[in-house]
Order: C-alpha cells, then structure tokens, then sequence
C-alpha cells in the first residue's frame, strides 16, 4: 500500500498558501504535505482535470479550505504563499481546448501574479520541462532557450508556459515581486489519472487491463521519470529559498530511459500478457528529456531518491487499487 514519507516537522508559524491547481495529481500532494506541515491551505481547482477524491481524504483538516474556482478569471485573498499548478498537463487534455489552456497560462498566471504584488506574497509557477521543446541540447540546463514549435498541436501548452515564466520574471523586475520558477520534468506517482495520456499511466492501465502497450515510434526516444514526493520536496525548497534564488531551477530525475525499456519495466513488474505494439510518433514529440539538476542540487541541495523502480512498486499498487473499484467510482476517477 501506498504510504507518504514522514512529514516534516510543523513549523514555527503557520502560513497561509494557495495551490491553484490543488485537486490535481502534483496539487493534492503538495497540499496535503503543507497541511502536515502545519499551514492554511486554500485549494483553487475548476475540476477540468482535478479531482475531488485526490483530495477528499483532506477535508479533515481544519486549516484546509476548497474554492471551485477557475485562475482565468480574477480572484482576490490575503495570502503568504502561492503555489500556481494550474494547468492540463497531459498532451490529451490541454489540446482537448487549446484556445483555455493558452488562457489558464497566461491569464492564469497574470491574475495570480496581481495577487502576489497585491497582498506581497512570494509565488512558485510551476513550469515545465516542454518549455525546452524538441531539444538540441542534451541533457537540458536552464541557459538553454529551446526548440519550440510556435504553432503545432503542443504550442497551447508549451508556449503558455514560455510566456508565463516572461510574466514573472517581468514582474520580479518591475515590481518587486518575490517569485520562484521550476521547470518540472516527467513526474510520476499514486493520484494520477489513468486517462491522462501520459506514458506511465497509459503502460500502467494497459498492463493492468491486458491491453496492448502502446509506443509512439519505436520507442527509443528517452524520458526521465521522477517520483511526486520528490518533487514535492523540490517543491518546498525552492518556495523556501533565499530571494535571490528566482529561477528557472530544473526538477526532476536524471535517470534517461528509453520508452521501450518503460514498457519492458512496466510488463515485467505486473506480470501482464499485454503485447507491445508501435502507432506513428505525434507531432513535435521530443526525441530526449533529461533534465540537468547541477543547480538545483547546489541551490537547493536536492535531489530525487526514489529511483523508478520503487516509484513504480507504489503507481502500480496505486492502479490495482483504482481499477479493482467498481464501474462506476472507476468512471468518476476519469
């Protein structure tokens, strides 16, 4: 069974943060370590991809509030800390509505921005590891500008969040404000969506299932796949680190595996018959993603310790579990 790592201990003063993006798979674990933690936690979620049972379990928290509310549009409270997760993540989803998914981007981050400079609290984005593209520079380090195609199926995605990191970055300058950028590499872990698209989960639920395992090209395009707790930790540290430290700092597990070698994990670790077969590699997909973690491991001291096949142990408990629940809990899960 599926067990976090111990808490840290409650700090000397509560604060109180908001995680836009709080009931998705990265905003309900870093809600429910803050909590444990000690603080006020305001979740701000439209539920277009979070989910309310990634955080149900948390409603016994006093200090833990819920706001049904979409980042897009304006939206004002006195807070310490703000964490910005709110974006589709998956390839599915934020192409589902490219036009909102541009607009969660970049209006999304403007407006909590405004609130940030507002009330004067320090704010995260959450960026991505996309905002590299389809890479000519191996493994990625921040200086790195990237290959990005402006106008293809990914763009919503990975354009948005190249704009939002301007957004901060420009308000850091003009005014003042305290802001922290990471650039999230393939995360993985329990609270996934087992619709979300993205490789682990797809391999997991198709395994699980007996389906067939799904490769995009021939598989030898490379990942590097880092466990949510440790990028909840990553998370933590870089909101709590000096001022001058605004970022971008890379976050994610330096381990480069190639997606055929995945499938192989996966179908060896689960026991499945489910047969590998190969469909056409999309669009813009990047041929290689490692990021490079030298200041993140400087900076911050971090690094990641669960290594893929633990990480693996616990997604795939995680699924059992998800799956063996009846039809209809199963389809409020997707």
């Amino acid at each position: 069974m599926y067990r976090r790592r111990s808490s840290p201990q409650k700090p000397q003063k509560s604060k109180k943060i908001i995680v836009a993006g709080g009931a998705g798979f990265l905003g309900s674990h870093l809600c429910e370590t803050l909590l444990q933690a000690g603080h006020q936690v305001v979740c701000l979620d439209n539920f277009s991809t979070g989910l309310r049972r990634n955080i149900d379990h948390l409603e016994r928290f006093d200090t833990f509030k819920v706001i049904a509310h979409d980042i897009v549009q304006p939206f004002d409270l006195k807070v310490d800390e703000i964490y910005n997760l709110a974006c589709p993540a998956s390839p599915p989803h934020y192409q589902l509505d490219p036009i909102h998914t541009t607009k969660t981007c970049v209006l999304g981050s403007l407006n909590l921005l405004e609130l940030a400079s507002r009330t004067g609290a320090r704010i995260l984005q959450a960026s991505t590891s996309e905002v590299y593209g389809d890479p000519n520079v191996h493994p990625q380090i921040e200086s790195y500008w990237g290959n990005v195609n402006p106008f293809g199926p990914r763009s919503c995605y990975d354009e948005g969040k190249r704009c939002a990191e301007t957004l901060f970055f420009d308000f850091h300058k003009k005014l003042q404000v305290e802001v922290k950028v990471v650039r999230i590499f393939n995360t993985y872990g329990p609270r996934m969506r087992p619709d979300d698209g993205r490789v682990v989960s797809n391999f997991i639920v198709q395994a699980l299932t007996g389906q067939d395992i799904t490769i995009y090209g021939d598989g030898s395009q490379t990942r590097s796949f880092c466990f949510v707790d440790d990028l909840v930790d990553g998370f933590l540290r870089m909101m709590a680190s000096p001022p001058s430290l605004t970022g971008p700092v890379n976050l994610g597990n330096p381990g480069e595996f190639t997606i055929g070698e995945l499938a192989e994990q996966v179908i060896g670790m689960t026991g499945s018959r489910s047969r590998i077969i190969h469909h056409p590699l999309p669009t813009d997909d990047p041929r290689q993603r490692r990021p490079d973690i030298s200041l993140a491991t400087q900076e911050l001291g971090w690094r990641p310790h669960v290594d893929l096949a633990q990480g693996l142990v616990q997604t795939i408990d995680y699924f059992e579990r998800l799956l063996a629940r009846p039809t209809r809990e199963l389809a409020e899960a997707m």
